[in-house]
């Protein structure tokens, strides 16, 4: 058969032959060592356009000769890679592998004067710099800096960067390392990965408070050189202070206003507007629960009435109306796109950096996780916005948008102390009683 010359009529097999190469891909990477898998890989897609299976090039060919097939070349290779990583990123041993499967991509040869078919090589290739330049190999960048622990190459160049900074907030994945059509392959993986990392920063979070409180507790006992022999010090796992990672845990698990935590100021909250009158009242409601924690003269000078105007403008057509779950969740996600970043297209964020300018990040991240704790169904939401900022910053050095890397880390701090399945009662027991 010639693979260049295929009939029109062979294309309705096309799904099929998507399925071959995930088949042939799947029992490589169950059967064989990582480096085999990734020289097979190679020189399917980069290399020569060789292969053990004629069937798996005839296939590939299929696919690049139809021209709607050829659109979605880039997410067929986009799971054609997940499926390998899916199978390595459960041992440390293959994870590796990883790096080194992402790192062929920046190694696309020109030309193959060997290649058994050069035609359908050049076609291929040029399909692959398509996949290079889609939303597809960034996730999968970013997940390779993830897994692998940032071992990525030009690792010097890129270990101070905001984007590097990606295996810190596993809240960011869902929205930074996956997209509407992503694999089943790729979201177990990140699923897995996610839930790893979480467990990993909660158990950490914890074990280090354990470890200040019993040294406070030491200290006060004027026994401190007795501590410093006996209790084993534990890192700092966020890139805040000591202090300033102690003032954002007094701040997101201690009392905040009048004596009442932001979980129990969120949960009156709930109570007081479950079965208002009209939607009017509600935004009227909300408009206060967020003054509240608006410190007085930056309040009084700008904020307050800009918020008000804002939620004024919101649906006012429902004004008259019960308010119901819905109509409740898309005030929220309007608030958290005026008080942080409307949309990728339009990444306006200046309100949020207002806040952070006049209130702080600890004071303004507790904002957003008092609107959330109120309505936990948003908080995929407000995730989606703080991936927004992410990726707008993500060349930016670290220093370069401190701010953000300070807000992001307090995020964490505030989702792990509220959200985790972690104990975390000892926590609020100390941290209320500080204030």
């Amino acid at each position: 058969m010639n693979i260049l010359n295929l009939s029109l009529t062979q294309n309705r097999h096309n799904n099929t032959g998507e399925q071959y190469i995930y088949d042939y891909l799947l029992n490589c990477v169950k059967t064989q060592s990582p480096e085999e898998v990734i020289e097979r890989f190679d020189r399917l897609f980069l290399g020569g356009q060789e292969c053990d299976d004629p069937q798996v090039l005839e296939n590939l060919a299929l696919i690049i000769a139809d021209k709607n097939k050829k659109q979605n070349f880039p997410l067929i290779l986009n799971r054609c890679c997940h499926i390998l990583v899916n199978r390595w990123q459960l041992s440390n041993e293959t994870q590796g592998y990883i790096v080194d499967l992402v790192n062929k991509f920046e190694y696309i040869p020109t030309s193959i004067h060997r290649a058994y078919h050069r035609s359908l090589s050049e076609k291929i290739r040029e399909a692959v710099r398509e996949f290079i330049r889609s939303d597809y190999y960034k996730q999968l960048q970013r997940l390779t800096t993830v897994i692998g622990e940032g071992k990525i190459k030009n690792k010097e160049k890129k270990q101070e960067s905001v984007g590097n900074l990606i295996t810190r907030y596993p809240y960011l994945y869902d929205h930074c390392l996956l997209g509407v059509d992503s694999s089943k392959e790729q979201q177990e993986t990140v699923y897995q990965v996610k839930r790893k990392l979480e467990k990993k920063f909660e158990s950490n979070l914890s074990r280090y408070v354990t470890y200040q409180v019993r040294v406070a507790q030491k200290s006060r006992a004027k026994d401190q050189d007795s501590a410093s022999r006996i209790i084993t010090p534990v890192n700092n796992p966020t890139l805040l202070s000591d202090r300033d990672l102690g003032k954002s845990l007094r701040h997101y698990v201690g009392t905040v206003e009048n004596g009442y935590t932001y979980q129990e100021l969120s949960r009156s909250f709930v109570n007081h507007t479950e079965g208002v009158r009209n939607y009017q009242i509600f935004k009227d409601n909300i408009y206060e629960y967020i003054t509240q924690s608006i410190e007085g003269k930056y309040g009084k000078n700008s904020f307050n009435k800009r918020l008000y105007d804002q939620l004024q403008g919101m649906y006012p057509q429902h004004n008259n109306n019960k308010p119901d779950e819905f109509l409740k969740m898309r005030t929220y996600s309007q608030l958290f796109n005026y008080l942080i970043v409307e949309s990728p297209q339009h990444p306006n964020h200046l309100i949020f950096m207002d806040m952070v300018s006049n209130m702080g990040t600890t004071k303004t991240i507790g904002v957003f996780l008092k609107l959330v704790l109120s309505c936990t169904k948003v908080k995929p939401y407000l995730e989606k916005r703080f991936s927004i900022l992410f990726n707008h910053y993500e060349s930016f050095t670290r220093d370069g948008a401190l701010w953000l890397v300070k807000s992001l880390e307090k995020v964490n701090i505030g989702f792990s102390v509220n959200f985790s399945n972690l104990d975390m009662s000892f926590l609020k027991r100390i941290y209320s009683k500080a204030r």
